[in-house]
């Protein structure tokens, strides 16, 4: 499989509608995206002419260094890779509408627009929460119209900047493990490794937190010793580092987040491809199965609703010409 490529995501936009022609405003680069604000109908209006599908795989990072931040990946679980390190969520936009507990990370997409001076550097995040009763609730919120206002277990933030920006340099990275960020990132949470650790313990002045919720975990999991050894390490020393490194990038210390995988992209067409090919090899079997599919057809054109089911049923098919693919 090839290697991920972000502009084939360039035409990837998911933000609201009233944005679309403004440029971000530098105070406030990672936004939260509505996507309630999106028309259903808007299928309706698509071109006949169908543009290429990309599609994108999971797989486990290649090198230590390929989920960094200078790199623009595009990553599944773990802990995101902030494009702006310094300005990220906070308040109650990390948090879930309905439990009120930090999102946890579940992709990020690196789609830049490089014909907007704006967006030269543009990721999108999806964040969500990992309790399934918030996930069936938002479902339930979902289903009603256009709630005055919405309550949401999952969200999407879009962060983007110009091609000249204090993080990171004009140029392509080598991707040879060499290339550095111009500047360091906000703290980040030692339980979750995922947004801002704004909270310090009174211990050891040492470990961050993002909520009252992640440092009661980390204490009840480990730091209620680790806090003390610290502290120790502390009070003998003359330097704080002393040999030790204690303001390290940290990896989370939490074991519930998901695992890490790095994306990487097909176009669909080259599905369809061995598709053929395989059909090929197996002829005498297609009479029959155009003989179900036209018997399928007929029921399909009888039943009520038909519309919606025969639109399910072909997305099944399609997708089923690559069925691990996380994102299309």
């Amino acid at each position: 499989m090839s290697s991920f490529n972000g502009d084939d995501f360039k035409g990837l936009r998911i933000t609201q509608l009233d944005d679309d022609d403004e440029d971000v405003k530098e105070e406030s680069p990672v936004e939260p995206i509505n996507v309630d604000e999106f028309d259903d109908d808007d299928d309706d209006d698509e071109d006949d002419e169908e543009e290429p599908v990309i599609l994108g795989f999971v797989e486990s990072p290649k090198f230590p260094w390929s989920s960094l931040r200078q790199l623009f990946p595009n990553l599944a679980g773990g802990v995101p890779a902030w494009l702006d390190p310094v300005n990220l969520p906070s308040g109650k936009s990390i948090l879930c509408d309905l439990c009120e507990e930090p999102l946890q990370f579940v992709l990020q997409l690196y789609a830049p627009l490089t014909e907007k001076e704006s967006a030269f550097h543009r990721t999108l995040f999806l964040f969500m929460c990992p309790s399934m009763s918030c996930l069936l609730r938002d479902q339930h919120e979902q289903w009603k119209r256009a709630p005055e206002k919405p309550m949401r277990s999952v969200k999407v933030f879009r962060c983007q900047l110009p091609r000249v920006n204090p993080f990171y340099s004009s140029e392509a990275p080598k991707h040879d493990g060499t290339d550095k960020p111009l500047g360091h990132g906000a703290p980040l949470c030692t339980w979750c490794g995922t947004w801002k650790g704004d909270k310090v313990c009174g211990g050891c002045k040492t470990a961050r937190y993002c909520s009252p919720k992640h440092q009661a975990l980390h204490w009840h999991r480990a730091h209620k010793i680790e806090c003390q050894q610290l502290r120790t390490v502390l009070e003998t020393s003359d330097s704080v580092n002393n040999g030790v490194s204690l303001t390290q990038v940290q990896k989370a210390a939490s074991k519930s987040l998901w695992k890490e995988f790095v994306l990487i992209n097909e176009d669909e067409s080259e599905y369809d491809t061995e598709m053929s090919e395989n059909d090929e090899a197996a002829q005498p079997m297609v009479v029959s199965k155009r003989e179900v599919d036209d018997q399928m057809k007929s029921v399909m054109k009888d039943f009520e609703g038909d519309a919606d089911k025969n639109s399910w049923v072909n997305f099944q098919q399609r997708v089923d010409k690559a069925p691990e693919q996380v994102v299309r």
